[in-house]
């Protein structure tokens, strides 16, 4: 579903953020992305995205090489950043069937998504205010059932936690594991490693730019006592 191969990004001061990442991730997995800040989580998630070009390197969604297939890729994807910047003039309900024709999602399944994920998340009744009336939290949840109406293969978010209640965030995490159950993948970047312990199939941890573990949760902590917290601290910490 999605790979990743020796990829790089340098930026123009020479500092590799990404360097040479390989990662590949099949359907049905939720694949959390770990690592301290500035290790290059972001400038992946971007470079997955299309948002910034990659330096080198080949990233592929679905079979559909992001570089030399944008459109293509792009339509194997829904992303949510890690802050939920939006158009804010509008009302919920445009963004939302904005995003449904933008993917060319039918009236009916656009209907039943709409309802079904903003009631989960609790703003169905808001969706006809403005979005500059909303508060941080429904604005991502918001991006995040704007993201999740066109049923996507893959489910890309960059701290999807952040700014989300207790009672949202256990939604997202049930949403998550429904949609690989059903065939889809999550790829998704966390500082929260409780979630990420109890929720992944597997764990990729980058540190200055490199992949320094890519496993199940078990195995990288090697059936020890300590937790992923613990394990992830001892890996990343400076000398």
């Amino acid at each position: 579903m999605l790979i990743l191969k020796n990829v790089s990004k340098i930026y123009g001061n020479n500092k590799k953020a990404v360097d040479q990442l390989t990662l590949q991730i099949e359907k049905g997995e939720i694949i959390g992305f770990i690592g301290p800040n500035g290790a290059g989580k972001t400038t992946t998630i971007r470079m997955i995205t299309g948002i910034i070009a990659l330096t080198e390197g080949i990233i592929e969604i679905n079979g559909k090489n992001i570089t030399k297939e944008p459109v293509e890729a792009k339509k194997n994807f829904t992303f949510v950043p890690d802050h939920p910047t939006i158009f804010d003039a509008i009302k919920g309900i445009d963004y939302l069937n904005f995003i449904g024709d933008m993917h060319e999602v039918t009236i009916q399944h656009r209907k039943d998504r709409i309802e079904k994920y903003t009631k989960a998340f609790q703003i169905y009744d808001s969706l006809t205010q403005t979005i500059n009336s909303y508060s941080h939290g429904m604005k991502q949840k918001l991006l995040i059932s704007g993201a999740l109406l066109p049923d996507p293969n893959l489910f890309i978010l960059d701290e999807p936690m952040v700014g989300l209640d207790p009672h949202s965030a256990k939604i997202l995490k049930d949403i998550m594991r429904e949609h690989c159950e059903k065939g889809g993948t999550v790829f998704f970047s966390s500082h929260v490693l409780e979630v990420v312990e109890n929720l992944c199939d597997r764990v990729a941890i980058i540190h200055r730019g490199k992949l320094i573990a890519c496993d199940t949760p078990k195995n990288i902590k090697k059936n020890s006592s300590a937790t992923l917290e613990e394990i992830f601290l001892e890996m990343t910490k400076d000398e």
